[in-house]
């Protein structure tokens, strides 16, 4: 086998969705598996639709993933330029060499002849192909046409009988006939190529082997060999990946606005979680694990394990692996990465090594942080209906005397580390008598308004520090002697 090159050529209209991000990791995959080339490439030749900065999201999406590229259009190669849109007169040169060759032509016809003709089918039940109308227009016309300036486009010649088959490396032999496969504009008036043609020509310029896709293009690729075999050029190997969808019915669409990559690191999701998840769809592993680094999924990456079945996109499960990757973390990756969320919550003043020890084994996303944690910046209103805990055994009533004690026992100490705390609170239940849950609930009530916290009142005396800690039990005490 001849090096593996691959490539991942997204368009510029929107933010890296999900879809594509999975496209772009099992090319890389393959890649690296095979000690091959990873290619990106930017196809940018739909200028209506493009989007003011996605390049560089895209630039920065595969490197924030590890997915790292060995050619494209910010770190060179020798198969450039890597944007499409720069390609232009290599595009315009092919598809006069396909003219001579008779595998396109040009056509004259305007968009109302266009639109009266689509309309005609449409009456009669039909499905609209272009008729090849000019397919056999002279060469003195032609010539009379272009000096009279008249725009064209060029299309596709594809015979009408027939049929194309070839062979994908997960759906096997695909037969299409060629009547269904309709003489597509290759080139636009404006001289810009539609993917039709930009595809096949940058793929054999830049050599990829191995072309691996979403599962739409795989009734088109015969209309994409017809143009291999019309310029003598080496197929190569196809690989069509499933649908992955939203829910049974509907598929994630970035056109629908379904979450991007970036949606997702938002709401506090992992990079390494997100890749992971994101491997899983569509492709099996073979065996019981689930949890992969990169370096695992390179040598675990088959294309036998590749499905043919759409895959269901679960963010309960992506969720769930997010929590176990963020449980995995080292105290400072979990600091490091949660750092803007605490930022958010107000926190990030206080005991970050602490409020981690609390919070980390507790979460499933960052940005469960601020929520989780804004006790810690202001008492929240609350009932002393709270109080009331049928296991520890309080209620209200009983939650003032004790209170009242624990207030006296925390005035008196100047050291509000956990050790000192745990031994002054331990001392005062052993002299009160009462069980520990019967002093500790409503110290947690009292000084955090809430029944769930992520740490116990130990902990949170320690955050909250002497000053604010008596000043919470001062309004809680008050509030149950109204």
């Amino acid at each position: 086998m001849n090096q593996v090159r691959t490539r991942f050529a997204p368009s510029p209209t929107g933010y890296l969705h999900i879809g594509g991000l999975r496209t772009a990791l099992y090319a890389w995959l393959f890649a690296r598996k095979h000690d091959g080339v990873f290619i990106l490439r930017i196809e940018d030749t739909d200028v209506a639709r493009e989007v003011e900065g996605a390049k560089d999201v895209i630039y920065s999406t595969l490197h924030e993933t590890g997915l790292y590229y060995d050619e494209g259009p910010d770190v060179g190669g020798a198969f450039g330029p890597y944007i499409q849109s720069e390609r232009r007169e290599i595009y315009k040169e092919y598809a006069e060499k396909l003219i001579q060759r008779g595998a396109a032509y040009r056509c004259f016809c305007t968009k109302e002849q266009l639109a009266e003709a689509r309309a005609a089918a449409e009456a009669r039940g039909e499905t609209y192909t272009y008729d090849k109308h000019c397919l056999n227009l002279s060469a003195d016309t032609i010539q009379k046409k272009l000096d009279a300036g008249e725009p064209y486009v060029i299309r596709q010649n594809i015979p009408r009988d027939g049929e194309t088959t070839y062979t994908d490396a997960v759906f096997g032999d695909i037969t299409v006939p060629n009547a269904d496969l309709d003489d597509n504009v290759l080139l636009k008036a404006d001289g810009m190529p539609t993917y039709n043609l930009a595809n096949v020509i940058d793929d054999h310029l830049m050599g990829v082997t191995h072309v691996i896709r979403g599962v739409e293009y795989l009734s088109s690729t015969p209309k994409y060999n017809h143009l291999y075999r019309a310029m003598d050029w080496e197929i190569p190997t196809y690989i069509h990946l499933p649908v992955v969808m939203k829910d049974k019915q509907r598929k994630l669409s970035k056109r629908h606005g379904d979450a991007s990559y970036d949606d997702f690191i938002k709401k506090g999701y992992l990079r390494e979680a997100l890749i992971n998840y994101i491997a899983l769809l569509g492709w099996s592993p073979g065996t019981e694990q689930e949890i992969f680094t990169l370096d695992e999924l390179v040598n675990a990456f088959s294309i036998e394990g590749l499905s043919k079945s759409s895959a269901i996109f679960d963010v309960e499960k992506l969720t769930w692996m997010n929590a176990q990757y963020i449980r995995a973390l080292s105290k400072k990756d979990f600091i490091i990465r949660a750092m803007p969320y605490f930022k958010a919550a107000g926190v990030d003043n206080l005991n970050l090594n602490l409020i981690s020890e609390m919070i980390q084994p507790r979460l499933e996303r960052l940005d469960e942080i601020p929520a989780k944690l804004s006790f810690l910046t202001q008492l929240p209103e609350f009932s002393v209906d709270l109080y009331t805990h049928k296991r520890s055994g309080t209620n209200a009533e009983t939650a003032l005397p004790v209170l009242k004690e624990t207030r006296l026992a925390l005035e008196s100490l100047d050291d509000y580390s956990i050790e000192s705390l745990k031994s002054t609170l331990t001392a005062l239940i052993e002299r009160l008598a009462v069980k520990n849950g019967f002093l500790y609930w409503p110290l947690r009530i009292a000084i955090s308004g809430q029944e769930v916290t992520p740490g116990g009142p130990v902990e949170i005396a320690c955050l909250l520090g002497k000053s604010e800690t008596l000043r919470r039990l001062d309004c809680s005490i008050a509030a149950l002697e109204r």
